[in-house]
């Protein structure tokens, strides 16, 4: 005898069926039936605003903004009372990190940031937007600083008889090309570019974990093992998601069920990000590969 909330899955279904839709549909299941009241996002892999596929990677991460959709609807549904951010990340763009900070910041209830495997640099910046970070024993936390990089081909072009001559407004505006010599006067300014986003990274860090600056910037931008990062204050628990799922449950004051929001991918994201993976496979795309096309870069 069908129930009600199979009566709505299959109404679903049967009005938006195609690729993608099952997370939706297990979403409206568990809603019809009150079965969840804490929803989970992840954030897994290098953290980009697109999601572009990274050379090497099995698939590519969820975009940025596919991430802060997911937040959004959480807080959005009324059976969600709390947030987990499941992270496991090196780092990556600024802007898309601090976007999945502010998100998770927003939400309207508690929200425990999880660590797995890493938890470094961008994702740290994320955890600061959270109430709690708890982390494994053997998690890799920290990385609290921010790189800027870029490769100068100055001397490749020479061999190749390529001559650079630049057509600007404005003094830095070619600063980091990578066809020009590096310049004394060039590099202080991106430097300066580095220092202000690494000012910005030790005060969010500092307001969203209630850590003194000073304590931050000792870390030195070092990663640590999650028994090493509890004690000196950048982790607020060490446990596994069963400790986490029975700490929101205190803080709660009843059970907790625990549902996964995940992003839809459209046919053509998973059809770029399978091109993409070919073209690297087959040597396409080395120059992207080691920025030579590209100005300066930050990273988390």
């Amino acid at each position: 005898m069908p129930t009600n909330a199979d009566r709505l899955a299959g109404a679903v279904v049967g009005a938006t069926a195609g690729a993608g839709l099952w997370g939706t549909v297990k979403r409206l299941r568990a809603q019809a039936t009150d079965g969840y009241n804490v929803a989970e996002v992840a954030v897994e892999g290098p953290i980009t605003r697109d999601g572009g596929r990274i050379p090497g990677a099995s698939r590519g991460p969820i975009p940025a903004d596919k991430v802060v959709e997911q937040i959004e609807d959480a807080d959005d549904d009324p059976n969600v009372e709390a947030l987990i951010v499941k992270l496991n990340t090196p780092g990556g763009e600024v802007l898309p990190s601090e976007d999945i900070r502010i998100a998770a910041e927003r939400f309207d209830g508690p929200t425990v940031a999880y660590a797995t495997d890493t938890c470094a640099s961008g994702g740290y910046w994320i955890a600061s937007g959270c109430d709690e970070l708890w982390a494994r024993e053997a998690s890799i936390v920290g990385s609290i600083g921010v790189r800027g990089s870029q490769v100068n081909a100055k001397g490749l072009a020479d061999k190749l008889g390529l001559d650079y001559r630049p057509m600007t407004a404005g003094e830095f505006k070619d600063a980091g090309y990578p066809l020009k010599e590096p310049e004394a006067e060039d590099e202080a300014y991106l430097q300066g570019i580095v220092d202000d986003y690494y000012e910005t990274f030790v005060e969010r860090v500092a307001a969203g974990r209630d850590l003194d600056e000073a304590t931050i910037r000792e870390t030195e931008a070092r990663v640590y093992l999650g028994t090493d990062a509890a004690e000196n204050g950048l982790v607020d628990e060490l446990g596994t998601r069963e400790d986490v799922e029975d700490s929101l449950e205190d803080r709660l004051g009843h059970d907790v069920e625990v549902e996964e929001f995940e992003p839809e991918r459209s046919l053509m994201e998973r059809l770029r990000n399978g091109s993409q993976g070919m073209a690297y496979a087959v040597g396409a795309g080395a120059a992207s590969a080691f920025d030579v096309d590209e100005e300066f870069q930050l990273r988390l």
